[in-house]
Formats: C-alpha cells, sequence, structure tokens
C-alpha cells in the first residue's frame, strides 16, 4: 500500500506544469488584429507569416516573464523593404497595436515620419526637430519611411547624420518604450545599412514586402470598389484586369496605390460619362464600373505607342 502511495506521489512530482499559449494569445487580443490584418490586406503570405511568428516569440515571451523566469527585453525595432504600395504603412499601424496589446508599448500610436521631420536646414535645427518627433513616438511606434534619405554621403555637410546619432542611442537606450521600424526600397535600405552599421545591429526583424501579382492586384481593386459600393460589370473587370496587366509594365508603378489611383479615374469617367447621357439613370448603373469607364485610360494609349 506504501508502496503505491509513493508511486502516486512520484507521479505528481514527475508531473510537468502545462500553459496554453493559445488561451494566452486569446487574452491579448492580438488574433483580432490579426484578423484584421487578413481582411485589410490582400496576400503578403510571407510577410503575415513574420508577424504571427513574431507574435509567438512575444505571447511566450509575455509567459516567462509572469513564470518569473529572467530574460531580456527583446529587441524589436525593424526594417521593412519593399516597393511602393505593398502594405509597409498598414503593417507598421497593425504592429504597433499587437505590440501594445502584449504590453512591449505603454500607447500602440504610430508615429510615420519622413527625413525631412527629422533633419533641419541649418546648425542647431536637427537635434530639436528629431527629439521632438521621438517625444510624439515615445510609448508607441516610429515609422521612418524612405528611411536612406537621412544618409546623404555626397553631401559633407548634411546634417541627417545627427539624427542618425540621436535616433541610434535612442533606439539602444529606450527600446522598452520605443520601437522604431525602417521603410524603404530594398537595395537603398541595403546601402544605408552598409553605411550605418550602428543601425543594422539594432534591427532585430527585416521583413520584405513582395509585390503583388495581377490576381492579387485584381482582388484589392475589387475590395477597394466594394468599399465604396461599386463593382465592376463583367466588361469592366475583363478590362481592368487588361489594365494591370498594361500598367505593370510600365514606369513608376506603385502596387495598391496605383490600383487605387487607377480606381479613382476610372469612377471619374464614370460619373462623367452618365452626365452626359440625357434621361434618369438606373441606380444599378451608378453602382458600375464598365469598360468604358477603363479602357479609356491613358494607360492603353501609352502601351499601343510603345
Amino acid at each position: 500500500m506504501a508502496s503505491s502511495d509513493n508511486a502516486t506521489e512520484d507521479a505528481s512530482v514527475s508531473s510537468p506544469a502545462t500553459i496554453d499559449l493559445r488561451a494566452e494569445l486569446r487574452e491579448t487580443h492580438v488574433q483580432e488584429v490579426l484578423d484584421q490584418l487578413d481582411r485589410e490586406l490582400v496576400g503578403l503570405a510571407p510577410v503575415k507569416e513574420r508577424i504571427r511568428q513574431i507574435c509567438a516569440l512575444l505571447v511566450v515571451d509575455r509567459v516567462r516573464r509572469r513564470l518569473g523566469f529572467v530574460a531580456e527585453t527583446p529587441t524589436l525595432h525593424m526594417s521593412f523593404t519593399g516597393n511602393p504600395g505593398t502594405g509597409k504603412t498598414t503593417v507598421a499601424l497593425r504592429m504597433a497595436e499587437i505590440l501594445h496589446k502584449l504590453g512591449c508599448v505603454r500607447k500602440g500610436h504610430l508615429v510615420s515620419v519622413t527625413r525631412d521631420d527629422l533633419v533641419g536646414q541649418y546648425i542647431g535645427h536637427t537635434a530639436p526637430k528629431t527629439k521632438e518627433v521621438l517625444k510624439r513616438a515615445m510609448g508607441g511606434v516610429l515609422f521612418i519611411d524612405e528611411a536612406y534619405y537621412l544618409y546623404r554621403q555626397e553631401n559633407e555637410r548634411d546634417y541627417g547624420q545627427e539624427a542618425i546619432e540621436i535616433l541610434l542611442q535612442v533606439m539602444e537606450n529606450q527600446r522598452e518604450d520605443l520601437v522604431v521600424i525602417l521603410a524603404g526600397y530594398a537595395t537603398r535600405m541595403d546601402q544605408f545599412f552598409r553605411s550605418n552599421p550602428g543601425f543594422r545591429s539594432r534591427i532585430a526583424h527585416h521583413i520584405d514586402f513582395p509585390d503583388y501579382g495581377d490576381d492579387e492586384l485584381m482582388s484589392i481593386a475589387e475590395t477597394m470598389l466594394a468599399a465604396q459600393h461599386y463593382k465592376f460589370s463583367p466588361e469592366g473587370a475583363k478590362a481592368f484586369e487588361a489594365y494591370i496587366a498594361t500598367r505593370r509594365r510600365q514606369p513608376l508603378f506603385s502596387n495598391a496605390r496605383s490600383i487605387r489611383n487607377a480606381l479613382d479615374r476610372a469612377r471619374l469617367r464614370h460619373a462623367n460619362r452618365y452626365f452626359a447621357q440625357e434621361g434618369p439613370v438606373l441606380i444599378e448603373d451608378l453602382m458600375t464600373i464598365d469598360a468604358a469607364d477603363v479602357l479609356t485610360s491613358r494607360v492603353f494609349d501609352a502601351e499601343a505607342s510603345s
């Protein structure tokens, strides 16, 4: 009888305590933000997977701290590289929410800036500008778009280096209260990091945003139209598919940004087409983008003349 009791006691001692990590994630409401990101952005599977991986790390770190395990605060500064219109700003905004829900930043707001917000035009101007931006961003995320413009190697008297030095100091010393995300074209960001190794050493997560495919761009267009209570007619959809294929071959294509601009112009042509007609207009027509609203785009003229 005693040996049986001892066996039971030994089993209870050796049985490990457990943590339900998925329940921990649910309690933070981070999954709601991840779901919102899925709804907002078409595609970007590698980006979304990396965000989920970062969330998993932070949830585990949160549990470990609660259990009394000693660990350094993880470095969360990031680099987002990719062409314009690939969702970098949207992901940064949702990342700020995620970090707030996980207790990594106090406020969870996003402050988005460029070089002009940080670098002054004369001696003594840069430090106050940079410090004011950092003050506004504290407790949240500072998103620096086209960050490579901070450093202009060809100009010996450029004041960007002063802003860089202040940023590096804050990124190291106040990383528990501020996350910095640098963004821009991949090749230029790589050159920027080679010229400023202090930045590379402070960036824990490098996330590349791929260009959208034709099908993804079409899905983005349909989503944008639906949000404004428009839709494509079958012929309009075919015309816009042709528009996407044509526009992508031309210069200065900016992914979702170019799609939004194209839809704005299609709506302009749509409105004027119906204003030019006499008599009443069907309500259904006011909601439908047709081929005529797309095919009159100068994009097709440029393709034909090239």
